[in-house]
């Protein structure tokens, strides 16, 4: 991690931890998922630190060393693409790159909508733009389509999934999650023992994922508990209705989409006939790439990091 700073910084009424490469260049922004941190980006944040950028990797509301207010509803996409703005304003610049995995995916997508004047480019991993079904709120048309074991709805009240967890352990559901080659939607059945995202849990870890690395993941999530990242899931519906007034709007913003042929967002219900289909492109006329990574699953910017930081770099460079 040589080289890598790391501060605290003040934005939208929260102390915020963010890591950073790079003094001088165009600033690149990075947005962990869930369970994640900053610490998912210090491959990319050390080549692209390097190659004449300023990486620039926040731990986002609700995780590691930054704030995590108390109430569910501070966890919408606004209040996300809010902390982010007044970053982006604290670094003194008008514009970053823009790169985002799993939920920080999905605030990328808003980030677009709402700011995209303030994004040059953007490279997203797992999660493409999801359509808003004007008919059906996002979390009751996921029990629909995938009952009510889906992994989305068990994370839906406030404290359940916690106590789950903490039966199980903290390293227990990090190694649990972050190993997962489990294709498809992830189904949690009830009364399962343990948080049953990965029922084949390898007793070694993947080679891009050191014990050093774990245990970095788990000290922090053992302070803060999963309330924050769990707390983004809570704030689905609302989201949907907050996202109302951009209904059919499309994302301008030049897009490359990169994921793993194992991935668990793309082997789910309709999601390669989107990717593939036209109707992605449709809603992101720029979208310029499409990235399937063989034999590669959800947590591609760990697990194929190299290849990840050189489609950023080949992508951004040309902006």
């Amino acid at each position: 991690m040589e080289g890598i700073e790391h501060r605290t910084v003040e934005v939208n009424g929260i102390k915020m931890h963010i890591a950073e490469k790079g003094k001088e260049g165009p600033v690149v922004l990075f947005l962990h998922g869930f369970p994640e941190l900053w610490y998912s980006w210090r491959h990319q944040i050390a080549a692209l630190g390097s190659l004449g950028y300023r990486a620039v990797a926040p731990d986002l509301r609700g995780y590691g060393d930054t704030d995590a207010p108390g109430s569910v509803n501070s966890y919408t996409g606004f209040h996300i693409v809010g902390d982010l703005v007044a970053l982006i304003d604290l670094l003194g610049v008008e514009q970053v790159f823009l790169v985002a995995h799993d939920w920080g995916a999905i605030i990328g997508w808003y980030f677009c909508m709402f700011r995209p004047e303030r994004i040059k480019a953007y490279v997203c991993l797992s999660v493409p733009l999801l359509h808003r079904n004007p008919k059906i709120k996002t979390v009751d048309a996921m029990r629909a389509a995938y009952g009510d074991d889906y992994y989305i709805c068990r994370f839906q009240e406030p404290g359940k999934m916690e106590a789950q967890m903490a039966e199980v352990g903290t390293a227990y559901v990090l190694k649990n999650i972050l190993t997962t080659r489990k294709t498809g939607p992830p189904i949690l059945p009830k009364g399962e023992y343990g948080t049953g995202f990965n029922p084949d849990t390898p007793d070694t870890l993947p080679s891009w994922l050191t014990e050093a690395d774990l245990a970095y993941f788990v000290s922090k999530f053992e302070k803060t508990g999963f309330t924050g990242g769990l707390n983004y899931y809570r704030n689905l519906n609302l989201n949907w209705e907050l996202m109302a007034p951009w209904r059919g709007a499309k994302v301008y913003v030049p897009v490359k989409f990169i994921t793993g042929e194992l991935d668990m967002v793309y082997t789910s219900l309709n999601m390669k006939e989107y990717i593939h289909g036209g109707g992605f492109k449709e809603d992101v006329p720029n979208l310029e790439e499409v990235i399937v990574q063989k034999g590669v699953a959800h947590f591609n910017n760990q697990e194929a990091a190299e290849e990840i930081s050189n489609h950023i770099y080949e992508f951004i460079k040309k902006f």
